[in-house]
């Protein structure tokens, strides 16, 4: 599996390309911030139509993992819909394709802070869920052996002289955070204070694409472009492992 391995309170775990979470000693698969439903409650709350090919989109992408990985739990770690509303009116054909992913597993609704109650589909809501040496929950609250999400990190580095912008996974010895794996997710960079207060200093960005590569976590925005920024980027630009 092209996953890139991570060590978390003795727990074995891969970050996957998609931006999944693979757990293969507990065949359980992890994701976070689905967001199904957002180009609904975009056009009810603020009159902005977006295709709403999101939610099809996103299950594809999921079902993809789930037939990669063949797990026997699946944890949505919160924001699984973008709001209680897109829950409820979720269409008749994406109910169907996500009925037909959470049967015959144990499938856990982690609540997040736009779906903080019940989904009405199968499976069980929790506020958190703790398996083995590990905890999901869907904020970071306490780090020891935590997976969470909600920040929807991205990193921004320097590569063969030009930037590149990705959803990450950041990792470091006592927690792990999520990049959202919904289709219409925006980011929160890896230079924001929110994030830099809670990580430690060795923290790792992994980023997600054709494959994951894992950088040390950036907490400086990249130099601006011009003769300068160019020299300084060629300089030290940070290395992919």
């Amino acid at each position: 599996m092209n996953g890139y391995p991570i060590s978390l309170n003795g727990a074995a775990l891969q970050a996957l390309p998609s931006g999944a979470l693979w757990w293969a000693d507990a065949r359980l698969l992890c994701v976070s911030d689905l967001h199904l439903g957002k180009s609904d409650r975009q056009a009810r709350r603020r009159g902005l139509m977006l295709p709403p090919y999101d939610g099809i989109e996103t299950l594809a992408r999921l079902g993809d993992e789930i037939a990669r990985t063949a797990p026997e739990t699946v944890i949505c770690l919160g924001d699984s819909f973008d709001d209680l509303t897109a829950a409820a009116d979720l269409p008749e054909d994406l109910r169907v394709r996500l009925c037909a992913l959470i049967d015959g597993r144990d499938w856990v609704w982690v609540e997040g802070n736009h779906d903080p109650g019940p989904t009405g589909l199968p499976g069980r809501a929790m506020a958190d869920c703790r398996i083995g040496p590990l905890v999901f929950r869907h904020i970071a609250t306490a780090p020891g052996g935590e997976v969470s999400g909600h920040y929807h990190p991205k990193a921004q580095i320097v590569l063969r002289g030009g930037t590149v912008r990705r959803p990450c996974f950041l990792a470091d010895a006592q927690r792990l955070i999520l990049p959202a794996f919904g289709t219409y997710t925006g980011g929160l960079s890896t230079t924001a204070p929110e994030l830099c207060a809670i990580m430690s200093d060795d923290a790792r960005a992994i980023l997600t694409g054709s494959q994951c590569h894992g950088v040390p976590m950036p907490r400086h925005s990249p130099p601006s472009r011009g003769p300068a920024g160019r020299h300084r980027r060629r300089a030290g630009r940070p290395q992919v492992q």
